[in-house]
């Protein structure tokens, strides 16, 4: 039996946030089911590591947060991208994208 692997590059996690709040304000559990959603079940985001990493990208500047009622009317922590968030999130897609490239050039070398 093959066995997955799912767990997320180092860093990963941040661009993945990041590319989620380009769509618009989210709370966290929201961003955790859109990543889940948008990689067809893959990536599983749990807490422990989804808010230390929207802290992380608060503290940066790259998120900023507001609380507000969710629609099943609870207190909720909304988080949105800003300007330098928006410029990191070009930047890290970038990289990724140089990164993956190359990655792709090894695995099909002979």
């Amino acid at each position: 039996m093959a066995k997955t692997k799912s767990d997320l590059l180092q860093g990963t996690l941040d661009m993945l946030i990041l590319k989620t709040l380009a769509v618009g304000e989210m709370h966290g559990w929201g961003i955790a089911q859109r990543i889940q959603q948008t990689s067809q079940g893959v990536l599983n985001i749990n807490q422990g590591s989804l808010y230390p990493a929207l802290y992380r990208l608060e503290e940066q500047g790259w998120v900023a947060s507001s609380w507000d009622v969710s629609d099943n009317n609870r207190q909720a922590k909304y988080y949105k991208l800003t300007r330098a968030g928006r410029k990191q999130l070009t930047e890290e897609t970038a990289n990724w994208e140089r990164m993956s490239a190359a990655v792709e050039l090894v695995l099909q070398s002979n």
